[in-house]
């Protein structure tokens, strides 16, 4: 037997997406929210435990710009709900912010356990029980390890790792999941070079990391593999200008002021080129040889190696979910928001953007339909 709920709106999924949908829906109905977990807890570990709740770009299109899946869905939500919606939205709990020189925003507690609690504290009126949903029956009964309760509205924002046996039921096609935001593992071994950084690119035992890999590793989620990386560490410098300049300077010493010294040993190494060698000893040859590998150094990536923050690709097809709504167009009074949707972002925000703006229009579209 069912139980009744007073709520007419179920929300399956206590993370960013499913809270902010509940804080919005909740001055005009009970809302309650399932999950098997602690509400709000995947937010602690986002900016490195400071929580990098959103990224300062105001240009709803060029903040979108930012998503390898989901740029134009995003836009209509975005057009309600973003940079500027959000930062009001927090200062309304009692978090203030600041802006990064990177245009990262972050509370200026730095504290992800401080904004899970104060963002909690603003949701009083919301009910939340902790039970795994497993389906949804017809008559929209949410069915859940410990029960069924009857709602007449349910809000899918799970994360993008879970409850997708839950969504297949009802008929909706999942773009298969595949790590994002990743580092990668490659085929050459750098273990020598492992804590060596050159723009945003990091060296490991593995193979790469840090910003710049992140953002390829999200470009180019769906690539099979192997595939190859180019990189230019060197730009355009005269490389026989500084020859001639230090005749009695090693070449390693005068590629280190371009690149860590560590890395221009390694690259002068693999080109069987004496690191001690001086200046005045490197030919023409030579010279291009080191211009060459320093300009298009080559890596082969042949996987990831998931650290940090874990995002996935993948998710609902948006091609099954009204834009402007986040209503299925499958299964009327079923909404979506967050990671849950085949959209992802790079670093700096822009994935909790996602959640704070889709779960807000699912949230103003059932205050809309319910006269709210």
């Amino acid at each position: 037997m069912a139980h009744e709920l007073k709520s007419k709106v179920a929300i399956i999924g206590g993370g960013p997406a499913g809270c902010i949908c509940a804080y919005f829906l909740q001055n005009n109905f009970e809302v309650t929210v399932f999950d098997k977990s602690t509400p709000l807890k995947t937010i602690l570990p986002t900016g490195g435990g400071k929580c990098n709740l959103c990224h300062a770009e105001f240009d709803f299109k060029e903040l979108a710009s930012n998503y390898p899946r989901g740029e134009k869905f995003l836009y209509s939500a975005f057009s309600k709900f973003c940079t500027a919606e959000t930062l009001n939205f927090f200062e309304n709990i009692g978090i203030k912010t600041y802006i990064r020189d990177d245009m990262r925003v972050f509370p200026v507690s730095n504290s992800s356990a401080d904004v899970r609690e104060k963002f909690l504290n603003a949701l009083k009126k919301v009910k939340f029980i902790k039970e795994e949903a497993l389906r949804i029956n017809e008559g929209f009964s949410v069915v859940t390890n410990m029960g069924a309760y009857k709602a007449d509205y349910v809000v899918i924002a799970v994360g993008g790792h879970a409850s997708y046996d839950l969504i297949k039921m009802l008929g909706h096609k999942i773009i298969q999941p595949k790590p994002a935001l990743v580092g990668l593992k490659t085929q050459e071994d750098f273990s020598s070079l492992s804590g060596v950084s050159i723009n945003g690119i990091l060296f490991t035992h593995k193979g790469i990391s840090g910003p710049e890999v992140y953002k390829i590793s999200s470009l180019r989620a769906r690539d099979n593999f192997p595939y190859k990386l180019t990189f230019d560490f060197i730009g355009d410098i005269d490389l026989q200008a500084e020859l001639n300049k230090n005749p009695h300077k090693s070449i390693k010493n005068l590629l280190g002021e371009h690149v860590p010294k560590s890395f221009s040993e390694f690259c002068l190494c693999e080109l069987n080129i004496i690191p001690d060698e001086k200046c005045h000893s490197i030919d023409g040859k030579t010279r291009d040889k080191i211009l060459n590998k320093l300009r298009h150094f080559e890596l082969t990536v042949i996987g990831t190696a998931p650290d940090g923050e874990v995002v996935t690709c993948g998710g609902v097809d948006l091609k099954e979910i009204n834009p402007k709504t986040m209503e299925s167009k499958l299964v009327p009074k079923i909404y979506f928001c967050g990671e849950v949707m085949d959209i992802d972002g790079f670093c700096g925000g822009f994935n909790l953007q996602n959640c704070w703006s889709t779960g807000f229009a699912a949230a103003q579209s059932l205050n809309f339909t319910l006269g709210g």
